[in-house]
């Protein structure tokens, strides 16, 4: 790999876990030994606007976000305008080659030093009164100097917001203390290694707005309870869910993996597609899906890799973005199969998403008393309960009687490991 090696014994041994942790799943007859009735969460918390704003200074302001793919910024003065944490963030690659992100804020008199939401600059220039900046976000120039006494324009740059990468994903937060992307995703780095994001190239994005609060949809991308039900015709016909292995991590990231129904099955959208040789036998074979904490669901393959991104637009709205990656087809257009490929996994998409409007418009009404949730639903458990702890920690007061017991710290990592 390019910009890190890859950690196959950490890799493996994440492998063989899941295989046993499968293995068990598939076999037992209820929840491990000592596995707690889990506590209902509250239905406030996806309807109460003092929690809402809460978990946006605690969540939205305060950690990695994935931003976009560095092909989109391919070339010096490539830049584009991010506002899903609602702040103006420009996003734009330097002379240098690096990746830098601002806030569209000049230090004058705050103005925008950029309009579109996407193009190419030589440099940054205010329309409003004229200063200007490099691509490196500092002030060059501006009319009538003369007029500012004693300005020191070296303290006058843009300001900037944290911008790192995994390979070749960009990935920014508005919190300046934050610690580096790579010990944020702490265990998710080997795991995604092997997918070589420092390779892959840009395919597409597109995304569409959702009329739920954003946690009715995370919710149901931590689980497989509801594949036999919504999924009958599609996902169920190739996966057991009843087989799902969980991985709970620290800074409420998480994993699942669920096997195939047949040995030797290949999704026949991934027909035709180069595939990488990196990934190793359990997620080639069977099915994975990371959520780096909050907002980003990835079920990665060797043939390319979609990145869903859940943002929130309002209290009870919400916008989910879709990326897609694939290995280097080499020259030519993306190869014809991948519009099939995408096509398919939006209808899957939209059965994940066709109830959320109907369960929103539940959690508005007197019906909606909370949130019950099972052994195999505990990673929207633990997904709750990273929240809570960030809002603790930022010290944002809330309603107690909104917040839930701290219950998974035991039971990470795997079931198979807490059963053994």
């Amino acid at each position: 790999m390019s910009n890190m090696q890859l950690d196959l014994d950490a890799i493996e041994a994440l492998n063989r876990r899941l295989i046993r942790a499968m293995d068990y799943e598939k076999g037992r007859g209820g929840p491990p030994d000592g596995f707690p009735a889990l506590p209902e969460i509250p239905g406030g918390r996806y309807t109460d606007p003092a929690f809402i704003e809460a978990e946006w200074q605690a969540l939205w302001k305060r950690s990695w976000l994935y931003a976009c793919h560095a092909d989109e910024l391919a070339n010096p003065g490539d830049y584009m305008l991010w506002k899903n944490t609602g702040s103006p963030i420009l996003i734009v690659r330097g002379e240098d080659g690096v990746i830098r992100a601002f806030y569209n804020t000049c230090r004058h008199r705050g103005a925008p030093v950029v309009m579109d939401d996407g193009g190419n600059a030589r440099g940054l220039v205010c329309s409003y009164h004229g200063w200007t900046y490099n691509l490196q976000g500092e002030l060059l120039n501006m009319r009538d100097k003369r007029d500012f006494v004693d300005l020191d324009m070296s303290c006058r740059s843009l300001i900037p917001v944290r911008c790192e990468q995994l390979g070749k994903w960009v990935f920014v937060s508005e919190d300046p203390e934050i610690e580096p992307l790579l010990d944020y995703l702490g265990p998710l780095v080997p795991q995604l290694m092997q997918f070589q994001p420092d390779r892959m190239r840009f395919v597409e994005k597109h995304g569409f707005d959702i009329a739920c609060n954003i946690k009715v949809m995370m919710d149901a991308f931590l689980e497989t309870y509801h594949v036999k039900s919504i999924h009958q015709h599609t996902v169920d016909r190739f996966i057991d869910s009843r087989g799902t292995a969980i991985m709970l991590w620290e800074n409420g990231h998480s994993l699942m993996c669920t096997p195939n129904r047949r040995e030797g099955w290949r999704d026949p959208g991934t027909v035709g597609l180069k595939h990488m040789d990196t990934v190793t036998d359990v997620p080639r074979i069977h099915n994975l899906s990371f959520n780096v904490f909050p907002n980003l669901i990835s079920p990665p393959h060797a043939s390319g890799v979609p990145i869903l991104t859940f943002w929130p637009t309002g209290p009870n709205t919400m916008r989910v973005e879709c990326h897609w990656f694939s290995p280097d087809w080499g020259d030519g257009p993306i190869p014809e199969v991948w519009h099939t490929r995408i096509a398919n996994f939006d209808r899957i998409l939209f059965e994940d998403t066709q109830f959320a409007p109907y369960i929103q418009n539940s959690t508005e009404s007197p019906g909606f008393k909370g949130v019950l949730l099972s052994y195999q639903e505990r990673r929207i458990y633990h997904w709750h309960e990273e929240l809570d702890r960030r809002i603790r920690a930022a010290g944002i007061a809330v309603s107690e009687a909104l917040m839930i017991e701290p219950m998974m710290g035991p039971w990470r990592e795997d079931a198979r490991q807490a059963a053994e």
